[in-house]
């Protein structure tokens, strides 16, 4: 998907909200466990619940990864029913890697080839030759984590190098990357009053920005200080709204609380022409 598609979907739904679907089964409703694949089975509810209001969905490779071979084949039929059912959603694989050239090489194939993600999620901190791998693939979109929205962000990310905060040395240095107009970028929503400065470097980039609801992000601030002419966000919510019932009525949870979320993109949108 191209950010030119993606922007018209915004339009279209009149919504910036993508969904994190990071399945957990001590979290699902009980009832699902006895299905053959629980975890696809509740992924499937909660996409036909909510496409509608979602330009994006973003599963997080690590609850896949914990559950083995299955995990995986679950993860593998969900990107398989979204790209066959909502092929016009863009979809996400916060996968965090970043790995010498030839490994990266691998994770990139392994995501963007045989998953046939939208996107993938890269740890910069490897350097040039740990990211470029991912931007070869030139129809797709590598998503950079830039400034996290952890507690443990301030460890490093926020430290001085060379008189300036290392987050900002990783956006200045990316754009030098090869094929880096198809980068995108992690910034945590609990991080809101770091934006501006943000977007003096990259002012026309996409950003995923995860940490509305459950991490205590607020998306007006998110939206003051980091929307751009192409509105250039993309809001995850993932345990706000996945998990909202742990009853048989989860689906339609869901889809309330994403509707909440989508009503107050859509007031945003329209206050912002």
């Amino acid at each position: 998907m191209t950010t030119q598609e993606l922007v018209k979907q915004i339009h279209k739904k009149k919504s910036f909200l993508c969904i994190g679907l990071d399945v957990d089964l001590n979290r699902i409703p009980k009832h699902l466990l006895d299905k053959e694949d629980p975890i696809f089975e509740f992924n499937k509810a909660i996409i036909d619940a909510t496409h509608r209001l979602a330009v994006a969905y973003k599963p997080n490779t690590a609850f896949y990864e914990a559950y083995g071979i299955k995990g995986w084949k679950s993860l593998e039929k969900t990107i398989r029913y979204l790209n066959t059912n909502y092929p016009d959603v863009f979809t996400i694989a916060d996968a965090k890697r970043g790995d010498i050239g030839n490994t990266s090489r691998m994770y990139a194939k392994a995501f963007l080839e045989d998953l046939e993600f939208d996107s993938v999620t890269v740890a910069p901190y490897m350097g040039k030759d740990s990211v470029e791998p991912f931007l070869e693939f030139t129809d797709k979109h590598t998503i950079l984590l830039a400034l996290t929205s952890n507690q443990g962000a301030f460890d490093f990310q926020t430290k001085n190098l060379e008189e300036k905060e290392l987050y900002k040395k990783v956006l200045e240095v990316s754009k030098s990357y090869k094929n880096s107009e198809n980068l995108m970028y992690v910034v945590g929503a609990t991080k809101a009053e770091y934006l501006s400065d943000i977007r003096k470097i990259i002012p026309d980039s996409f950003l995923l920005v995860p940490g509305v609801g459950a991490q205590g992000g607020n998306l007006q601030d998110v939206c003051t200080y980091g929307m751009n002419d192409q509105v250039g966000l993309l809001i995850n919510s993932s345990r706000g709204i996945i998990y909202a019932s742990s009853d048989v009525d989860y689906a339609s949870a869901a889809l309330d609380k994403a509707l909440e979320l989508q009503t107050q993109m859509e007031e945003i949108l329209k206050n912002n022409n």
